[in-house]
Formats: structure tokens, sequence, C-alpha cells
């Protein structure tokens, strides 16, 4: 999913809940209040529902239903429309609670006069809706903390998850305020049939989180089999510093496999929770898999002194879209990776070796050109594996650049070497940022079409 698909995708989300209520309204035939009062009213209840219906398919989209993979192109891109839909709801739920203290300026610029007499409830329902309200209002500030603390990037992930599993618990007190503070003649319209849905869905959702069994379907124990650290010596440097280590798992039988490209969630300490790699060696059918992982957070830096052989280990997978299957025949395929980012790649690379026949017939009519960008290729381990790889396999051409000799990929090269109208299909796996900036000079300097290919995976 494109950023502008997210876009279209969120607006289309957003409209139908919005003309689910206006259809609502439009059915509604009790007396109407004055016109300020009549918007303040509106307004209140339009973000409220806005609010907790977004936060709703939040929930949901968390659980990850492997069943959207296929119309949203990978999980990761169901993980970034989790993200914003989240946002979104705590956005609407800050113009809910805006509006809600709005009251009393209401009441000092028009007076009570056309406001509707409130909803007449005794006994236990009042008793209920007094602390539907109270505990809404307290949900929403530590809603509002977690979504800065979500935002804040230095705040560190081990912290951050734990407090991020009190979402489910923060949205079953919502859904408890949404219950009894909604218009009763609601639960007798489409936009109560929509909440109800909605509502049962998030709520399912969130037991689903708290009782740890998100994945629970695509989880696979396994053990440790071998730990290679992989030493890289940058030239600015005196002494090599183990910042790779790779990691082979011995899977159960229960294993299904899985493609060149998908990654997994990984749980090699049940405290720390799982965690997203790539796999980076290819399914030859023995529950074998290998993992390069680079010491880049707080929690990989640690990993290589909390790992030993025989460790027990939980994989949840496969997931992932990243598949490099060429969109149009005649396009030129371009592969771009960025340090770690060539995981996906070496398990592509494992995989066209052990079927050269097959990868000769895929790639009859083009070359595919890989750039592979490092830090220091004299001691980067992935360089030579690299290149004895692509040695067997004459239709991959591959460049390395090094930044340690000023070595940086750009459009305007990578446009050197095929032609500017030429379709391009490029995967890329790597830094954000230079993800960003390259497909953005693409677009701008190449006239013929561009596929860009990329994983939007982030946890926060």
């Amino acid at each position: 999913m494109k950023q502008h698909k997210l876009s279209i995708t969120l607006v289309l989300i957003t409209v139908c809940i919005f003309t689910v209520w206006a259809w609502s309204y439009a059915m509604n035939t009790t007396a109407t209040a004055s016109l300020p009062w009549e918007i303040y009213n509106n307004g209140l209840y339009l973000s409220g529902l806005l609010s907790i219906a977004l936060m709703s398919i939040t929930m949901m989209l968390a659980i990850r239903p492997a069943w959207l993979e296929t119309p949203f192109n990978g999980l990761d891109k169901v993980y970034r429309l989790h993200k914003w839909t989240g946002i979104l709801a705590v956005v609407f739920a800050a113009f809910h609670w805006l509006i809600e203290m709005g009251d009393d300026v209401i009441k000092s610029l028009f007076g009570r006069d056309g406001r509707l007499p409130k909803e007449d409830f005794s006994g236990f329902i009042e008793m209920m809706r007094d602390a539907a309200e109270d505990v809404g209002e307290w949900t929403v500030y530590l809603i509002f903390a977690m979504l800065l603390l979500t935002l804040w990037k230095r705040f560190p992930y081990n912290i951050w998850r734990y407090v991020h599993r009190a979402m489910p618990i923060l949205y079953l007190l919502l859904v408890f305020h949404a219950v009894f503070l909604a218009p009763l003649v609601w639960w007798q319209q489409p936009v109560g049939l929509l909440m109800a849905l909605l509502l049962v869905g998030g709520s399912i959702a969130s037991m689903v989180s708290l009782k740890g069994k998100i994945g629970q379907s695509r989880k696979v124990q396994g053990t440790i089999c071998s730990i290679s650290p992989q030493s890289i010596s940058a030239r600015s440097k005196i002494e090599p510093t183990n910042d790779i280590i790779e990691v082979e798992c011995q899977l159960e039988n229960k294993w299904k496999g899985h493609r060149a490209g998908q990654f997994v969630f990984v749980t090699f300490d049940r405290i720390e929770g799982a965690h997203p790699f790539t796999i980076a060696s290819l399914d030859r059918g023995n529950g074998l898999v290998t993992f390069q992982i680079k010491a880049l957070g707080d929690y990989t830096k640690r990993l290589d002194h909390k790992l030993s052989m025989g460790q027990s280990v939980t994989v949840e997978g496969p997931y992932g879209r990243f598949n490099f299957k060429p969109k149009k025949p005649n396009a030129v395929q371009v592969w771009i990776a960025g340090g770690i980012g060539v995981t996906p790649f070496l398990a592509k690379l494992e995989e066209l070796q052990d079927t050269a026949m097959q990868a000769s017939s895929e790639q009859a009519n083009t070359k595919t050109q890989m750039h592979y960008s490092t830090s220091d290729s004299a001691s980067d381990p992935f360089v030579k594996r690299l290149q004895d790889a692509c040695l067997s396999l004459p239709e991959i051409q591959l460049h390395v650049h090094d930044s340690q000799e000023g070595e940086k990929l750009t459009a305007e090269q990578l446009l050197t070497q095929v032609s500017k109208k030429a379709a391009l299909e490029v995967w890329f796996c790597g830094p954000t940022g230079w993800a960003k900036v390259l497909e953005h000079e693409l677009r701008e300097k190449s006239s013929g079409s561009l596929v860009f290919h990329k994983e939007a995976f982030e946890l926060r």
C-alpha cells in the first residue's frame, strides 16, 4: 500500500462512518435543538463515534489478521494502517473532549434555551452513565499520553511495549463509555448496528491480545542450533565489532515453510517479547531458518549476550509480500539493499542458485541490477557472499557501493544503466529516509513507469 493508497483508505473508512451517521441523522424524527446546541450535540456524538469506530478498527488490525495481507499487499502495510487509524482515533477523541469541555462556552454565549432535555434515566442505568462519563474522561487522558510515548521515538522500546499492552484494557473502558453514553435512538438505527459490529469486533480482538493469543495459529516452537558472530571493522576503527550475528534455528514439523523476502516474529525471551526479523535463508523443507541480526536498537545490541545453543525459540509467521514477482514482463528489475536490508536478497539469491533453470527462464528478457550499499566493503561479510552468489547467476549484475569511498547510490546513477523510458520495478530494503529520497528522485527523473516496492514495517 503506497502512501497515497493509505490516505485514500483512511478517507474511505472515515467517509463510510460519517455516511452511516448521516443516514441515521436523516432518519431522526425527534425534536431538534436550536442551531448552536444542534451543532454542539452532533459534533460531540459524531467525534465520539469516529473515535471509537477507528479505535475498534485499530484493535482488530493489531491481532495480525493474515487474510488481509493479500488486499493490503503485506502485513507491514496492515500495521501502517493500524498505526494511522490509531492516531486518527486519538485525534477525534481530542475533538470529542474539547467539544465536551466547550459546554460552558455555549451556555455563556447562547444560554440554555434551545437545548434538548437530557434523556431521562434513573437507578442503575443513571449510575452506570455517570461512571461511564468519568471512565471515558480519564481513559482519554491515558490514551493521549500513550500516543505521545508512541510518537517519541527516543522512548525505549522495551518499556513502551509494556505500556502499549495496556491498550486493550483502555479500549474496553472506552467501549463501556460508548455503550452507556451513545444516544438511545442510535440502537434502533444503522449507526447502532455499525457501532455494535465494531465494538464486538474490537472487544474480541482486545481479549485475544490480553490472553496473548495473537498469531497463535501461526506460532511454531524451535531451538537455536547455530550462532555465528560476524565481525565488521570500519576503517576508522581499531578493533572489529561483532555488530551482526547469524542465528540458525531448527523449527518443529508444524512449520509450513516460507518464501524469499518474508519475515517472522521471533521470541527469544518471553519477557522481551516478539521482534520482527526477515528470514535470510532459502526454505529447503527441513525447518531450518536463518536470521542475520544487526545491533541497531537497545534490544538487538544486547542480543548476542543473551542467546545460547539449544535455547528455545518461538517463531510466528511467515508474513510479508516482498516476493520479487515482476508486475510487467518487460520491466527492468532493480534490487537495492542498504546494510542489514540485504537479508531478503540473500534468501532470494540462494533460491535462484538452487533453481538455476527456473531463474534463467524468469530472467530471460532482462538483467536484474542489484545494488548493495555498505559502510565498509573491505570488512563487510555480506559483500563476498553476494559476489559468490552472483558469480553463478549471470542474470544478476551486482554493484557494491562503499560509503567510505564516497560511493553513494543515486537515482541519476541508476538511470545511467537503463533507459529513462524503460519500465522499472525497484525492490528496496534499507533505511526509510533513503527510500523516500530515492523513490522521489526516480519518479522525477524517469519518464517510464515505476513500481517501487519497499516494506513499511514499524512496530511504533
